[in-house]
C-alpha cells in the first residue's frame, strides 16, 4: 500500500479549474497535493487522517499586495495571526522599515520572516523616498543600485509600488525609471506593481508602457475599466468594493484579471475582524460570486506573482489549506501549510515574538534639543494679519484640500489660536538636519488636545499636532522616550499611547497586545474630535507627499500635483 504523509477523507473540494465544489479525498505527500481522488475509493498507508466531516476546503488565500508595516507588528507575530484567517502567502512590500532604514532595514524584515508559519515574500521599495530628497527627508535611500541588490534576494519577488506615478511618466533620470531599463533588458516580464490613482488615456497607456502592469488604488468605474481594458491586473482592496465595480467584473466575466488585496491593516481591524478573509468576505456579502471571490484571493492573485506552486488544490501544489463550514463565511476550522497544521480552532493560541532587531533599530527617534520657543510659528510680514494655507481634513478619506484661513500676526509670529486650526508640525528625527515644518490643519480633525506619532508615511518623521504648544513639547518628549509610538495628550497627560520602539513604526509584540493599545489610541482620537473613518490612517498620512492635495513634511507645506513645497503664509 503506497504511503502518504497526510490524508483528508470526506472532503468538499475547491476546483480552481472548474471553479465549483467537488466531493473527495486528497493526499499529501513530501509537503505538495498527491491525488485528489474524486472517486474516494483509494486506500493510502498514511502517517496521519484529517476527517474533514464534509467541510469545504480551499487553498489557502494569498495576499499579493500588502505592507506588515501597516499591522504595526513585526514578520513573526504577523505571520502567526493572519495564519488563523486562511492566509497563507502573503507579498509585503516593506517601503515602511524602508524609510527609516534603507536596504538593512529590507534585509532585516526578510531575516524576520524566518520562523513564521506562512510564507512572507517581498516586493523591492521602489520609491524611497516616496517623492525626492527636495520634499521629505528619509532616514534610508532605495536607489538603483540598491534595487538591484534587492532584486537578488531569493524571496523578493517583484517591484513594489511605484508611487511617484506621475513624475515616472515625463522625461526623468528618477533611480526607478533607471531600474525599469534594466529590467527590461535583465529580467523581461518581471512581476512590476503601481499606485496610479486617476491616470487614464494617454498617460495610463506611457506608465504601462514602462512595464508597470498592477495597480490596488481607489478608482472611479472609468478608470478600472481603462486599466483591465489595456492589460492592467487589477488589485481590489477593501474601498474599492463598489457597487458599480463588482458588477462590472462580475458582468463582464473578468476574474481572470483581477484579485483581492489587504494594502493596509491595522492591528486593531486585524484583531477584531480579519485580514484578506475579512475583504473577501465583504465582496461576498456584496453579491461577487462565492466560488470567484474564493478564485481571486488564490489562484488569481498567485499566477500575478509567478508563484505557479500554490493558489489551487491540485496534484504537485503546495498542500496548504484551509477547511470551512460554510464556503461563504471564511471562518476557518483549521489551517494547513505544506500539509502541516498551522492553526486549529480548537486549540487557538499567540505565541511569542522570538526576533530581535539589530540594537540601533531601537534608537532611531534622534531628535536635536526641542524646546517651547520652536513652537512658535514666525511670520516675516510687517502686516496686522496673513493669509495662511491650512491642511483640510475630510471625514471619508486620506486625500486633503487646501483651505486658506486669515490669521492675525503678532511681534512677526502667527496668532494661530482662535483661527478653528491647530498648529502641525513635522521633526525630521533620522538625525540628518534637525528640520521642523511647520502647518496647520482644520476639519474633521482634533478638536481639541494633542496627537503625536513617528507612525507617518512614507518618511516617518516626528508629526505632532495640537492646540496647546506646551502639550506640543510634552509629547514629543514622551515620543523620544518611547522611541516611536503614538500619543494623545490633554492638560499635560497622557490619554493614550503606543510604543512603537522598532524604527518608531513597529510594535515588536503580538497582535493581542498591539491591537489594544492601538484601539485606544483610535478611541481616543475620536473622543477628541477626530471624526473619520479611519483616523488613524488619516492622521498618518498627513504627511504623504504623493497624495494630493496638500501634505506637511520636514520640508514643509507641499503642493502635491505641483510636486513643489509651497509657502505657508500666501500674502
Amino acid at each position: 500500500m503506497e504511503s502518504v504523509s497526510l490524508l483528508i477523507r470526506n472532503a468538499k473540494v475547491f476546483n480552481s479549474y472548474l471553479k465549483q465544489f467537488i466531493p473527495a479525498d486528497v493526499s499529501v505527500k513530501d509537503g505538495r497535493f498527491y491525488y485528489i481522488d474524486r472517486k474516494m475509493d483509494t486506500d493510502f498507508q498514511a502517517e496521519a487522517v484529517l476527517d474533514a466531516g464534509g467541510q469545504y476546503m480551499i487553498p489557502g488565500l494569498v495576499d499579493i499586495h500588502m505592507h506588515i508595516e501597516s499591522s504595526m507588528m513585526t514578520p513573526e507575530p504577523f505571520g502567526d495571526c493572519v495564519a488563523a484567517y486562511g492566509v497563507t502567502t502573503i507579498v509585503s512590500e516593506p517601503h515602511e522599515m524602508a524609510n527609516v532604514k534603507g536596504t538593512r532595514g529590507v534585509l532585516e524584515m526578510i531575516s524576520a520572516t524566518g520562523s513564521a508559519p506562512i510564507d512572507i515574500f517581498y516586493g523591492i521599495p521602489s520609491s524611497v523616498p516616496s517623492t525626492s530628497e527636495r520634499l521629505e527627508t528619509t532616514g534610508g535611500i532605495i536607489d538603483c543600485s540598491a534595487m538591484k541588490q534587492l532584486l537578488r534576494e531569493e524571496d523578493v519577488v517583484c517591484v513594489g509600488e511605484i508611487m511617484n506615478y506621475r513624475q515616472i511618466i515625463q522625461e526623468n533620470d528618477l533611480e526607478i525609471t533607471k531600474f525599469l531599463r534594466y529590467l527590461r533588458g535583465a529580467r523581461p516580464g518581471y512581476v512590476i506593481e503601481g499606485h496610479c490613482p486617476s491616470l487614464l488615456d494617454l498617460d495610463l497607456a506611457r506608465f504601462l508602457y514602462l512595464g508597470i502592469n498592477g495597480d490596488h488604488t481607489e478608482h472611479t468605474l472609468e478608470e478600472v475599466k481603462q486599466r483591465i481594458e489595456n492589460g492592467m491586473f487589477f488589485e481590489i482592496q477593501d474601498k474599492m468594493l463598489k457597487p458599480e465595480v463588482l458588477e462590472y467584473i462580475c458582468r463582464n466575466q473578468l476574474y481572470e484579471y483581477c484579485g483581492f488585496v489587504t494594502d493596509d491593516t491595522m492591528a486593531d481591524v486585524l484583531y477584531e475582524k480579519g485580514q484578506l478573509n475579512y475583504v473577501v468576505q465583504k465582496a461576498m456579502e456584496s453579491g461577487f460570486p462565492v466560488e470567484m471571490a474564493i478564485y481571486c484571493a488564490t489562484y488569481t492573485p498567485a499566477r500575478r506573482m509567478h508563484l505557479y506552486d500554490r493558489g489551487d488544490i491540485a496534484p504537485g501544489k503546495l498542500a496548504d489549506f484551509a477547511l470551512l463550514a460554510d464556503p461563504a463565511v471564511l471562518a476557518p476550522s483549521c489551517v494547513y501549510k505544506n500539509g502541516v497544521q498551522i492553526f486549529s480552532q480548537k486549540s487557538r493560541q499567540e505565541f511569542p515574538v522570538s526576533y530581535r532587531f539589530p540594537e540601533d533599530f531601537y534608537r532611531s527617534v534622534c531628535l536635536p534639543p526641542v524646546t517651547l520657543k520652536d513652537f512658535a510659528v514666525p511670520a516675516d510680514t510687517d502686516q496686522e494679519e496673513v493669509t495662511v494655507r491650512v491642511i483640510e481634513i475630510h471625514p471619508d478619506r486620506t486625500q486633503t484640500t487646501e483651505k486658506l484661513v486669515t490669521m492675525p500676526v503678532r511681534d512677526h509670529l502667527l496668532d494661530w489660536r482662535g483661527s478653528g486650526c491647530l498648529l502641525a508640525m513635522v521633526l525630521e528625527r533620522h538625525g540628518k538636519n534637525g528640520n521642523i515644518g511647520y502647518g496647520f490643519i482644520t476639519g474633521a480633525c482634533l478638536n481639541t488636545g494633542t496627537v503625536a506619532t513617528t507612525y507617518f508615511h512614507d518618511h516617518h518623521n516626528l508629526f505632532v499636532a495640537g492646540d496647546n504648544p506646551e502639550d506640543m513639547l510634552f509629547a514629543v518628549k514622551q515620543i523620544q522616550e518611547m522611541q516611536g509610538g503614538f500619543l494623545t495628550v490633554r492638560n499635560g497627560k497622557v490619554l493614550a499611547k503606543l510604543a512603537l520602539p522598532v524604527c518608531g513604526i513597529l510594535s515588536g509584540k503580538g497582535v493581542r497586545d498591539t491591537a489594544l493599545g492601538l484601539k485606544a489610541v483610535r478611541e481616543s482620537l475620536e473622543e477628541l474630535g477626530y471624526h473619520h473613518s479611519n483616523p488613524v490612517m488619516s492622521l498618518g498620512t498627513i504627511g504623504l507627499p504623493v497624495s494630493p492635495a496638500i501634505k506637511l513634511t520636514d520640508k514643509g507645506l507641499v503642493d502635491v500635483k505641483q510636486g513643489e513645497v509651497v509657502p505657508l503664509i500666501v500674502s
